[in-house]
């Protein structure tokens, strides 16, 4: 289970880093209202930490929600002996739908928020698929308490099987310790992005990976359970 916990840690960690660079929304509004409010680096900080937690913690709930399914799965006597395989494939088969589905929206065009400052320097968020106008009436004004609640509303999907593998061992440490890591790795990249906008550094264009952004999780996800299934790992 050791070697296992492993693999996750590092699918846990690739996903968390993944999700947020790709994602320019995790770290330009706060950039964006610093800005345009006059903030200090301290209020930055802590409303990209306020709304960070709040998205990771989102991602926990929906992660817990796998891992009630494999905790009652863990407690059925005949899955006893097959339950670390099950999980294994359990990956295998999240990663591959997940990372088909990323690709399908990719090639189609999806809905994703932007967010626009404009002249009375007020910023506002809208959805909107690549190329498509959107009404001034669609867009809504952005304040720390809204960023907060898109961010509640906006969590990470591939925690699900991340946290649906130890509970499936009856491993809570395991499940635990994947939080931590993913909390840890999620507000950590987003200070880092917005530290550099703050200070007016240049950042990596995220654009295009910003479109392929589930599909890469789903990739991690898929080699995470291919390693696990058919190489020992």
């Amino acid at each position: 289970m050791q070697t296992e916990i492993e693999v996750l840690m590092m699918a846990a960690v690739t996903i968390a880093c993944l999700h947020t660079l790709a994602g320019p929304d995790h770290y330009v509004p706060f950039i964006a209202l610093s800005k345009s409010r006059g903030w200090s680096f301290s209020r930055t900080i802590f409303w990209t930490i306020i709304c960070g937690c709040g998205h990771v913690w989102s991602s926990v709930l929906l992660g817990l929600g796998g891992a009630a399914l494999g905790w009652s799965l863990s407690k059925v006597n005949w899955f006893e002996n097959v339950r670390g395989g099950i999980a294994g494939w359990a990956l295998v088969a999240f990663g591959a739908a997940y990372a088909m589905w990323g690709l399908v929206t990719a090639k189609r065009g999806r809905l994703h928020k932007h967010f626009d400052v404009y002249d009375d320097q007020s910023i506002y968020v809208y959805e909107h698929k690549d190329g498509q106008a959107v009404a001034p009436g669609e867009r809504h004004v952005v304040t720390p308490w809204v960023m907060f609640l898109i961010f509640v509303l906006g969590p990470c999907e591939p925690m699900i099987p991340l946290l649906y593998f130890p509970a499936a061992k009856n491993s809570t440490s395991g499940m635990l310790l994947l939080i931590v890591v993913y909390t840890i790795f999620t507000l950590a990249v987003m200070l880092i992005m917005v530290v550099f906008g703050y200070y007016g550094l240049g950042f990596l264009k995220t654009e295009k990976l910003e479109k392929y952004m589930h599909s890469l999780s789903g990739l991690t996800i898929l080699i995470c359970g291919v390693g696990m299934v058919f190489l020992g790992w």
